[in-house]
């Protein structure tokens, strides 16, 4: 350390060609800049221009560290190559090292981390770390993703793809996001060894033609009004909560979780937030005088702020809904199906316009001219739909039923 600082006195004595600038000679200096920061540089002449390069500060490079650079510099010089040029095409070849030492599933956890909080339904989050865990991870998890080809997407899916196609089906479209992930953050290159079309499609036969693809178990509609009949006989908050279901056409979760500051008893009207529909879409439901019964005989528990309330005080199991079908001796049916069966019914005993049926079970207009133009909800007609359905389901038979067409009475 004396002798660095013997040295540096030298160099204070010796003539520089820029002011702040101190030369310990073959090109190296030391530059002293404001609030005494010192730094070392180089400086040269290459392609007929006059170039300079820091080599580092004073604090983390000594004087003799720094004479090793310089001269390392001029062997690059006298080889015909400009040092700042080296430097960048080392620096690229270093990140682009540690690019490809990122594993498939230090990818796959910055996927589920970023895109997580967008998923709607909490159980996504799990199941993408279940079916990745069990499935891919073994074949290639540890793996560099850049080293993900076509030969270990195929080792990941093949033994589960004519097994279990919707879970092999899933995977793969897992899979393939990840891998766009990680091409669009500059963690590989190249074509994604999991895309589907023009690619998979050619090596695995398409999921449809594996196994046929198995709708939720829906009820006759014409047995609608029995059924109605048996569980308006059932006592507990799931026969409600599964009546209330039936009647409104809406969904599992968006029952269970239905709130009490989401309905309004004075205009007969249950509206379900955004954030809890699939279709991520305002739902307004039109309540019939059935369905408000339902809500004046489900006020039990005043502390909570769920309609129906499960045993915790949160929100109702959905697996309460199966557990109560199947005590009555309807467990190859589903909750889900009764929108199913509110379906057919529209189609085969009404003549409510199919748009109609549609809005009334919050489905998505697939056609997106059409979407444009469909500002409405058609609330008035659906408010006669689930009017004339609450008086089918309450055994009206379907002659006392005025027909309606194109929403008006006949």
């Amino acid at each position: 350390m004396a002798r660095t600082s013997s040295r540096l006195t030298a160099l204070r004595v010796q003539h520089a060609k820029k002011p702040g600038m101190l030369a310990d000679g073959d090109g190296l200096y030391l530059q002293v800049a404001g609030a005494g920061a010192r730094s070392w540089i180089f400086r040269f002449t290459f392609a007929c221009k006059s170039r300079e390069m820091g080599l580092g500060s004073l604090k983390g490079v000594g004087l003799a560290a720094a004479r090793v650079k310089a001269a390392h510099c001029r062997e690059l010089l006298a080889d015909g190559i400009d040092p700042i040029a080296a430097r960048t095409d080392k620096h690229a070849a270093r990140a682009v090292a540690e690019a490809n030492a990122i594993t498939f599933d230090q990818c796959a956890e910055a996927y589920i981390k970023a895109h997580g909080p967008t998923w709607r339904n909490p159980k996504h989050h799990s199941q993408w770390e279940m079916t990745l865990e069990t499935y891919v991870s073994p074949v290639f998890g540890k793996l560099p993703v850049q080293a993900v080809n076509v030969t270990l997407v195929m080792e990941a899916l093949e033994p589960i793809w004519t097994a279990k196609p919707e879970t092999a089906s899933r995977i793969r479209g897992r899979i393939e996001s990840i891998l766009n992930w990680a091409k669009a953050r500059g963690y590989r290159s190249g074509e994604n060894p999991a895309q589907w079309k023009g690619h998979l499609e050619n090596l695995l036969p398409a999921k449809n033609k594996i196994s046929s693809v198995k709708h939720h178990a829906a009820l006759p509609y014409d047995e609608t009004p029995q059924f109605m009949k048996t569980l308006r006989e059932q006592v507990g908050i799931s026969a409600l909560a599964l009546e209330f279901l039936i009647l409104t056409a809406a969904r599992t979760g968006e029952v269970i979780g239905a709130r009490w500051n989401e309905i309004d008893l004075a205009a007969k009207i249950w509206t379900v937030p955004a954030n809890r529909m699939k279709g991520g879409r305002q739902h307004r439901i039109p309540l019939s005088n059935e369905a408000l019964a339902i809500l004046n005989k489900a006020t039990g528990d005043e502390s909570s702020q769920y309609v129906f309330t499960g045993r915790d005080g949160g929100s109702l199991s959905s697996m309460a809904l199966l557990m109560l079908l199947r005590r009555m001796k309807y467990g190859t049916l589903t909750a889900h199906g009764f929108r199913s069966t509110f379906r057919d019914w529209t189609s085969e005993r009404t003549n409510f316009q199919g748009e109609v049926a549609e809005a009334a079970l919050a489905h998505v207009v697939g056609d997106k001219v059409e979407a444009a133009y469909r500002r409405g909800d058609l609330f008035d007609k659906r408010r006669q739909l689930m009017n004339a359905w609450a008086a089918y389901c309450a055994q009206i038979h379907a002659e006392n039923v005025v027909p309606l067409r194109n929403g008006k009475a006949e």
